[in-house]
């Protein structure tokens, strides 16, 4: 029995009979397709009524769009379903996780940089004010691994750090904010990332700990989480082998993932922990997930194990069609089917989805005006302001001066689509400090005489701009350089011939590959606020007072020197 009136559903009597009502009203299709949280790919009537809702689909999830057109699209959604859907979005860094016009706050580290717990808070409330007003009511945040491995890729700036007890404290204030704005939190990725160096999103991945290891760190964090009324819980496609055995001594695979683990789910998540709330799977197109078991009974089966709505499909038809034929076969039980569905309509409940009209459900076009409201941009400003970290400054470069030298030759490192952004904002903002901008180009630098004697005629400064940004399906976030037998390097092989600095505005374990760099600084957001602050304080005007969430030196003592 799940008692609905308990954490963190919370529901009087009238939700509840709201929710047995429903239940018991629905064909078993109906059942079937609240299961499911696929993502979006169009905004047309004819698609969301074709492909998604005839698959009665208990919530959805979009990338992030245009404010106006994403909210209309909402809207029509919620306006024809029959059930009240779930909406989620990823807002882990501001109301840019759905809206590209909405507030760029700034990663989780940032915040965690920043040193006061206010600035999650802030996070949260701009994250989730902005989100609820395009018409999400499900943030998959708060993001809550550790970044115990400085070789991870997909952790990192995405996490609070590498202190579980500052984890802890910063994604309680997420919690809080997204409350006042009641849109649901997910924490994630259960039963935590951070701990070996891949990304589930091409392999299954490990939380390596000790069963007491992880009690004092993930678990705590989740504990709490949970007995702060955290409503959904995210479960990653990660294996935790040390539990698996705790409470399967006989598993035969340790490493299966945790969307696949009834041990994890529940026993650990359920029965250890207490979580009376929704589990949701993480994407199950990733390959952590998919590789574990053949998709035809992993469907059915990431339910039975006990998750109760899927995320995202390799095809929703031939996913539905799975989780349909699982439940005729008896890989998905009518108890775990209704268990499931009864979580997910409370959840809809404790929203108070159930008691709005179905135009109500999303608010009016004017909501948008909270998005870049100047509270929010004050907040992202004021947080990406005490975030930057001076790591080292060992040759004494700082503050920067054209008086000292006007020719800069900026390289930035990194092949993602903000290159140009990041690239023309630097420049454009050390122009106007005086300084003659070059941007290194590959194809200009191929044939051009590079002797030392011409390099130094040519620059008296080179500031390197690592845009390194986390992201999935790649297998290391680390530093590649496009090198030509000494002519035309983006290497820096001349540290010694000019001043040379490095401001990374992603990845803050950056120094491992350059250790020949004097001068480093973490960032840990690539918006334009970050990049004005930082040019501030590399001209002397604002003082640096970020501090490392994570060691910066990777253990390795050489890089501080």
């Amino acid at each position: 029995m799940i008692d609905l009136k308990a954490r963190p559903f919370f529901l009087y009597d009238e939700a509840i009979r709201w929710v047995s009502e429903t239940r018991n009203s629905m064909t078993v299709e109906e059942k079937i397709g609240q299961l499911f949280v696929p993502i979006g790919y169009s905004g047309d009537p004819g698609y969301l009524d074709g492909v998604m809702l005839r698959h009665h689909i208990g919530g959805i999830m979009y990338r992030c769009g245009d404010a106006a057109e994403m909210q209309a699209t909402h809207r029509y959604l919620q306006e024809h379903s029959r059930v009240p859907l779930l909406i989620g979005a990823n807002l882990e860094d501001g109301g840019v996780g759905i809206a590209v016009n909405g507030t760029a706050y700034g990663k989780q580290m940032q915040a965690a940089a920043a040193g006061d717990e206010k600035y999650a808070y802030y996070l949260g409330k701009t994250s989730c004010a902005e989100g609820k007003a395009v018409g999400c009511n499900w943030a998959f945040a708060p993001v809550a691994d550790i970044d115990m491995n400085w070789r991870n890729p997909i952790t990192n700036v995405r996490t609070y750090g590498s202190d579980p007890e500052k984890v802890l404290r910063f994604t309680k204030q997420y919690l809080s904010a997204a409350k006042e704005e009641n849109v649901l939190v997910a924490v994630k990725h259960f039963p935590g990332d951070g701990c070996d160096e891949v990304d589930q999103h091409i392999l299954t991945s490990v939380n390596t700990l000790s069963v007491e290891d992880w009690d004092l760190t993930y678990g705590k964090i989740y504990a709490s989480l949970i007995a702060e009324g955290a409503e959904t819980v995210m479960v990653g496609h990660i294996a935790q082998p040390a539990y698996e055995k705790f409470f399967d001594p006989a598993s035969p695979d340790a490493l299966v993932p945790a969307t696949l683990s009834p041990s994890l789910l529940k026993g650990l998540l359920r029965q250890k922990l207490g979580f009376n709330g929704l589990i949701v799977t993480d994407s199950t197109c990733m390959v952590g997930f998919s590789s574990a078991m053949e998709r035809e009974r992993a469907v059915p089966y990431a339910i039975e194990a006990g998750c109760d709505m899927f995320l995202f499909n390799k095809d929703l038809d031939e996913d539905y069609r799975y989780m349909l034929e699982g439940y005729k076969t008896g890989i998905l039980s009518e108890e775990r089917l209704n268990e499931a569905l009864t979580r997910i309509l409370a959840t809809k409940a404790r929203l108070g989805l159930h008691k709005l009209k179905k135009e109500e459900i999303v608010p009016p076009p004017e909501a948008l005006s909270v998005l870049q409201n100047p509270t929010h941009l004050l907040w992202a400003k004021d947080c990406a302001n005490r975030a930057v970290t001076l790591v080292k400054d060992t040759q004494s470069l700082l503050p920067l001066s054209p008086k000292k030298g006007k020719k800069l030759l900026l390289e930035i490192l990194g092949d993602f689509p903000s290159n140009d952004r990041v690239l023309s904002r630097f420049g454009d903002k050390l122009t106007a400090e005086g300084f003659d901008v070059t941007v290194y180009e590959r194809e200009n630098f191929e044939t051009a005489r590079f002797d030392v004697h011409t390099f130094r005629e040519n620059y008296d400064l080179v500031l390197y701009i690592g845009n390194v940004e986390n992201a999935s399906n790649r297998v290391t976030n680390r530093l590649s350089w496009f090198t030509f037998w000494g002519n035309g390097n983006n290497v820096p092989w001349f540290v010694k011939e000019r001043p040379t600095l490095f401001v990374s505005l992603g990845n803050p374990y950056h120094l491992v590959d350059v250790p020949m760099m004097k001068t480093y600084i973490n960032a840990y957001s690539n918006h334009d606020t970050m990049i004005d602050a930082v040019v501030e304080k590399l001209m002397g005007r604002s003082p640096f007072t970020g501090v490392s969430p994570v060691d910066p030196f990777c253990s390795k003592a050489w890089l501080q020197w």
